[in-house]
């Protein structure tokens, strides 16, 4: 069986959750596969659990976008990797060595300590929320403020307004922005970010980037660490405010497990996991490139190749998880690959499920009577960005 690959695919079949069905059904009767990307360029494709995991964690699979053979998911994606390199696409030693600098700042302990700010954050935009009349609509009234005001808050910037994370950290992961776009998002970024840099070397404060200006300059080029605030602002901002909307929708689209978490809110902490692999909002799959001969899955795969793992279908994979197109909030932890496996999971993981945690237990508490104020086939669900996520989310009370 062969295919075009293409992300925008719709999702799902009984479920909207779930991938997309002709990919579910590679992963089912040929689970490493040859595609077709948009530009004629083939590369294997993996859909089945044990294999791409056994992909990221294979040191001879790079994720070097600039090695001959690298994969571009859509015509976008060349633009996206245009800008200078940061640890997403980056093998050992200068990954390792990179990523060091600031792993600190995004363990499990460090995240904790801003939880009663994220708090503060919360309350006031449910307080914001209840004191108009519904509807309300949660990704732009709650999921993505909330997400922006974290994430100026953990990198010690100043919060430059909605409009500004709405038009920039946006736009950017859209593969099909355009490119005029994507080039205005692009340069206004860099330079908010190059004018916070100079600041910080300046008037340097108690945050991150603060102390990867003062301490790491030696180290690191000021390009470079221009390239590692973009990769943390962006990338903190879009995946939570996607995940906060599309978990409160899932929870929609199963009222039985929403009615529990009512009964039961402790449930959430445990059901994070869950909630992650039943959404996979990471839909363009994870590129690769293979660097020396190898073997997965028992498919010899040649240096020079190139590596697709998609997580969508990974994440429902029968074989892994039993039931996969249920949503058990009881299920706890079960390996799924939604924020990455091996060396480059998720740096911000920590701090995402932090987000997710406070704002759907602070919603269910705060708003018990919460539901949505449209059917479901109403639901509108972005295909578009990297990120497959909710439009809107139109709530009431």
């Amino acid at each position: 069986m062969t295919a075009v690959f293409d992300y925008r695919a719709a999702r799902g079949g009984a479920t909207p959750f779930g991938p997309p069905l002709r990919y579910a059904q590679l992963r089912d009767e040929q689970p490493i596969s040859q595609i077709t990307l948009w530009d004629g360029s083939k590369a294997w494709f993996l859909t089945r659990q044990q294999d791409v995991r056994a992909a990221l964690a294979d040191e001879r699979i790079s994720a070097d976008n600039s090695r001959p053979g690298f994969p571009l998911v859509s015509p976008g994606s060349e633009e996206l990797t245009a800008h200078n390199p940061t640890i997403v696409r980056m093998d050992p030693p200068e990954h390792s060595r990179q990523r060091a600098m600031v792993t600190g700042d995004y363990t499990h302990k460090a995240v904790s300590r801003i939880r009663p700010q994220i708090q503060q954050v919360v309350d006031r935009l449910v307080d914001s929320m209840v004191a108009k009349h519904p509807p309300a609509d949660l990704v732009v009234e709650f999921a993505q403020p909330l997400a922006a005001e974290v994430t100026c808050m953990s990198l010690g910037i100043p919060f430059p307004g909605q409009d500004f994370f709405r038009r920039v950290s946006s736009t950017i992961p859209n593969h099909y922005a355009g490119q005029d776009k994507l080039d205005a998002a692009n340069d206004e970024l860099t330079q908010f970010l190059t004018d916070l840099v100079e600041h910080k070397a300046g008037q340097p404060g108690d945050d991150l980037l603060s102390r990867l200006v003062a301490e790491r300059s030696g180290e690191l080029t000021r390009d470079e660490i221009i390239a590692m605030a973009r990769l943390l602002l962006v990338g903190n901002y879009d995946p939570a405010a996607t995940a906060i909307a599309m978990g409160i929708a899932a929870l929609f689209f199963h009222p039985e497990q929403l009615a529990a978490l009512r009964h039961d809110p402790s449930l959430i902490s445990n059901g994070l996991d869950e909630l992650l692999r039943y959404m996979t909002i990471h839909h363009t799959g994870l590129p690769r490139v293979a660097v020396e001969d190898t073997e997965i899955g028992g498919q010899s795969i040649k240096a020079g190749e190139a590596v697709l793992c998609y997580l969508p279908a990974a994440n429902f994979d029968p074989e892994w998880f039993e039931s996969p197109e249920t949503l058990d909030l009881r299920r706890g932890s079960s390996g799924n690959v939604s924020l990455g496996y091996g060396i480059h999971r998720c740096l911000g993981q920590h701090l995402a499920k932090l987000e997710m945690e406070v704002a759907i237990d602070t919603l269910i508490r705060r708003i018990p009577n919460l539901r949505l104020a449209v059917e479901l086939d109403e639901v509108r669900f972005s295909q578009e960005t990297a990120l497959y996520g909710v439009s809107e989310l139109p709530v009431s009370w």
